[in-house]
């Protein structure tokens, strides 16, 4: 891949704890952000002068979408929070590997201390031929971009 040439494939991939997540259709949600402090003050000649600088990094939110299947990990780590409300012991960080055409990771992104706040089942109808699938938001603490 030419240096400046932008990602033209969504491959990736979605490690919690240890092991590797499947059947993941899609991330969604990454921001970063951080509050923005204004201090406005008075100067000598008494106009106002407003001073916009940056505060505290925010926490954040994103979502997954994947396909249910019959997959158990995942969807142990859901229930610690959501049925158990164990949130302490639940706390993971999570990596999002994006990878190149070649399978290549180019870019990590790393949520600390991630927990599943919401869970969202498929919507079903009858005669319905689309995949059944799951929405999990995970709250967490910080992001890194590696």
């Amino acid at each position: 891949m030419a240096e400046g040439d932008a990602l033209s494939t969504h491959i990736f991939g979605i490690q919690l704890g240890g092991y590797m997540v499947e059947s993941i259709q899609e991330v969604s949600g990454l921001t970063m952000e951080e509050d923005v402090v204004e201090v406005k003050q008075v100067t000598p000649d008494g106009k106002l002068l407003i001073r916009k600088q940056p505060g505290a990094r925010q926490a954040g939110e994103v979502t997954i979408t994947r396909g249910m299947d019959k997959s158990t990990e995942f969807t142990k780590w859901v229930k610690e929070t959501l049925e158990n409300g164990q949130v302490d012991s639940a706390r993971q960080n999570l990596t999002i590997e994006v990878k190149d055409a070649a399978g290549e990771t180019v870019r990590r992104i790393q949520l600390m201390q991630g927990w599943a706040s919401k869970w969202e089942g498929p919507s079903l109808k009858a005669g319905e031929s689309s995949a059944a699938t799951e929405t999990v938001t995970i709250t967490f603490e910080e992001i890194v971009i590696e």
